[in-house]
């Protein structure tokens, strides 16, 4: 139990993670483009408009799904079939497959694109990274995914398994470059060890990196977290900055998976992510907010609410809700909203696993544990927890570790 003193010492040092995460850089507002032609273009675009000069001559395998389109909204994959004619010879498909209608963690059959007549390897089946018989009718190997910034998404995990793969077997590698949907700014959360390697955490990045695709891959080829380093291109954007979130964009979003429904999305993913693998809690899988709420079974919603409206979380409110026997809070947020979204997804866990006499953390084991640990990187929150250790001094250790990250990823930044 908390005493009075812990508390007030516990929301001293969460206002103080708020006003350092005020202090990041200013983010610039960039007008939203209503139109096409304007000065915003995605990696596919810059590509296109180039004649297609990286590749062009090249047999090409393209790693795709439904969220690679241009910013006409046309399909990355019909747009290269056009310009390179029958030198597009392969596609490859992530988790929940090339229409993105397929649930989290179940396999993707390799399959017949309607789309284009070519063959869909999966890459999410029997095998995650491509073989070599994949790879052998091509010479260079395109990726063109939107990731949505969150360390646990298994799309940047395709991508590095996939350079591997390229470099092992002699292939080119390209990046057609699309934005982080949180913005460039935010570095949140525990780093990854490297006992907790997974494919929902390749490289060991923070929980939120502020990266995108492109400067990851850059990032992982020099910093060693590939086996092999492939020889590499990146196609950058043009009118992208890190201020930008995805609504700054004027790009229509498309669900990047299933529970990804809307643009706000992955504000919500990252709040509650790692609270939804804990045992007996509600974070909205099913409604119309999938991770845009927090409870647990037999908890009181406004103990809950309560305890939320204490912490002053800038840009996030929270109103309380009851259903089917949980009880928490259901989360409103804004994308420029300058709260630690991380560090509220532990302190979450947190109080709910106290409200509920200790059992959401508690009965966690087996095959639940281990992917618990795995999103979060480490087995300490779930340790720690268990100890009573304070959520904030759980979130104080990632600091100074964030802060070195800020600083190690500048060379890797191709956005202001």
């Amino acid at each position: 139990m908390f005493s009075i003193r812990s508390l007030k010492l516990a929301f001293s040092v969460l206002t103080a993670f708020i006003l350092a995460a005020c202090q990041m850089p200013a983010p610039r507002v960039a007008q939203p483009q209503t139109g096409y032609g304007g000065p915003f273009m995605l990696g596919v675009d810059v590509l296109a408009s180039r004649g297609f000069d990286l590749i062009r001559g090249k047999r090409v395998g393209l790693i795709t799904n439904h969220t690679s389109l241009t910013s006409r909204g046309e399909r990355t994959r019909s747009v290269f079939q056009r310009g390179l004619g029958p030198n597009l010879v392969a596609l490859y498909a992530p988790e929940h497959g090339i229409d993105g209608t397929i649930g989290a963690g179940k396999h993707v059959s390799t399959r017949r694109d309607p789309v284009t007549g070519l063959t869909v390897y999966s890459l999410y089946g029997p095998t995650r990274k491509p073989t070599p018989a994949m790879l052998a009718p091509i010479d260079v190997l395109v990726f063109d995914l939107q990731d949505i910034g969150c360390r646990s998404y298994t799309y940047i995990s395709t991508m590095i398994v996939a350079m591997e793969a390229a470099a092992e077997c002699g292939k080119q590698f390209v990046v057609l470059d699309r934005p982080n949907p949180l913005g460039g700014w935010r570095v949140e959360g525990p780093p990854l060890e490297s006992k907790w390697k997974s494919f929902v955490g390749q490289i060991p990045v923070p929980y939120v990196h502020g990266m995108t695709a492109g400067e990851l891959a850059m990032m992982a080829c020099a910093r060693g977290w590939v086996s092999r380093v492939p020889r590499l291109d990146v196609v950058k954007m043009q009118g992208w900055n890190r201020g930008m979130t995805w609504q700054d964009t004027g790009l229509r979003w498309h669900p990047t998976s299933p529970n990804i429904p809307h643009s706000i999305s992955p504000f919500y993913y990252v709040t509650t992510g790692i609270l939804g693998g804990a045992t007996s809690v509600d974070i909205g899988i099913g409604t119309d907010e999938p991770f845009g709420y927090a409870g647990g079974a037999g908890v009181n919603p406004n103990a809950l609410l309560a305890y939320c409206q204490r912490l002053n979380t800038p840009g996030v409110s929270f109103s309380a809700y009851s259903r089917n026997g949980f009880g928490g809070v259901r989360i409103h947020m804004s994308p420029r909203n300058t709260t630690d979204l991380t560090a509220l997804d532990v302190l979450l866990l947190a109080e709910i696993n106290r409200l509920s006499g200790g059992k959401v953390v508690g009965r966690m084991s087996g095959s639940k544990l281990n992917l618990f640990n795995k999103v979060y990187g480490s087995e300490s929150l779930y340790h720690d927890l268990r100890r009573g250790v304070p959520a904030t001094s759980i979130v104080a250790r990632w600091q100074g570790w964030n802060q070195s990250f800020r600083s190690q990823r500048q060379r890797f930044l191709l956005y202001p």
